[in-house]
C-alpha cells in the first residue's frame, strides 16, 4: 500500500494484456484505490469485461484494442489514454505468453520470433511510447512482467519463453538506470506459475501443472491478485528508492 492516503486517486494506469489474468486483477486493484484504468488487449470481450469490473469499483476506465506486437497499436493506446485522462502515471506491461510448450529442438523460427515479438517487443514498444510523456511530466512508474522461468531456463518446455523474459529483465534494468535521475522508475515482477488461462493457452497438460504445484513448497499456484497487489505497492510512494529490480514471487521454489 501507499504511504499517502488516496495516493492513487485520480491517477491513471495503462495495462497491456488487461483482458484477463494478472492484467485484469491488477486493473481491478488499481480501480479499488481510485485510479483511472486504461486496458489494452487483443481480446475485446475480455477487455470490456475488465472495464466493467473497474467501473464496479467506482473508478473510470477505457478499453482500447491493442496488439502489442504492432507499434502503431501501442502508440494509439498511449495517445488515447492521454486524450481521455490527461496523463499516464503508471504503465503495467502485462501482455505476454509462452505460446506453445515444447522441447528446445522443437522450437521453430516462427515460435521463437513470435515469443520475442510478444514478450520483448511488446514491452519495448510500451516503454518507448510512454517514456516521452512521463519525462515531460518528470515522473512515472513502469512495471514489466518477467517470469521465474528466467532462473530455470525452461528446459524441455519453454526455453523460448524463458529467454524472452530474461530479455525483459535486462530491458527493465537498462531503462531504469538510464532514466533514474529523471523521475522514472522501471521494475519487473517475476512470478512462478499463476492460476490464469496462461497455462491452458500455452498447452500446459494437467500432468505438467500437477508437477509444477507438487514441486512448489506452498503446493499451489499464485493467485492473480497476489501479483496485482505487488504491482500496486511497486507503483506507490512506499518504495520510491526501488528501481531496476525484479521481484520474484515464487512461493519459495523455482530458483533452480
Amino acid at each position: 500500500m501507499a504511504r499517502t492516503p488516496d495516493y492513487f486517486k485520480g491517477k491513471t494506469i495503462v495495462i497491456t494484456g488487461g483482458g484477463s489474468g494478472i492484467g485484469r486483477s491488477t486493473a481491478v486493484i488499481f480501480a479499488r484505490e481510485g485510479a483511472n484504468v486504461v486496458v489494452g488487449d487483443i481480446n475485446e470481450e475480455g477487455g470490456e469485461e475488465t472495464i466493467r469490473l473497474v467501473k464496479e469499483q467506482g473508478s473510470d476506465g477505457l478499453f482500447v484494442y491493442t496488439d502489442v506486437t504492432k507499434r502503431d497499436n501501442v502508440r494509439n493506446l498511449m495517445n488515447t489514454a492521454i486524450e481521455k485522462f490527461g496523463k499516464i502515471d503508471f504503465l503495467f506491461n502485462s501482455a505476454g505468453s509462452a505460446l506453445r510448450r515444447c522441447g528446445f529442438l522443437e522450437i521453430d523460427e516462427d515460435l521463437w520470433n513470435l515469443s520475442y515479438d510478444l514478450n520483448v517487443k511488446g514491452t519495448f514498444y510500451g516503454i518507448q511510447e510512454v517514456l516521452p510523456h512521463m519525462l515531460k511530466n518528470g515522473k512515472g512508474v513502469i512495471v514489466n512482467v518477467a517470469s521465474m522461468a528466467v532462473r530455470r531456463g525452461g528446459p524441455g518446455t519453454s526455453v523460448h519463453y524463458a529467454s524472452a523474459k530474461g530479455a525483459v529483465n535486462t530491458l527493465t534494468m537498462g531503462v531504469a538506470r538510464e532514466f533514474a535521475d529523471k523521475g522514472i522508475r522501471c521494475l519487473s515482477v517475476s512470478p512462478a506459475s499463476v492460476s490464469t488461462n496462461f497455462q491452458a493457452a500455452s498447452g500446459t497438460t494437467k500432468e505438467h501443472e500437477e508437477r509444477i504445484i507438487a514441486a512448489n513448497p506452498m503446493k499451489r499456484n499464485a493467485h492473480p491478485d497476489e501479483i496485482g497487489e505487488l504491482v500496486l505497492f511497486m507503483c506507490s510512494d512506499a518504495c520510491e528508492f526501488m528501481t531496476a529490480d525484479t521481484v520474484y514471487v515464487s512461493g519459495g521454489g523455482g530458483f533452480r
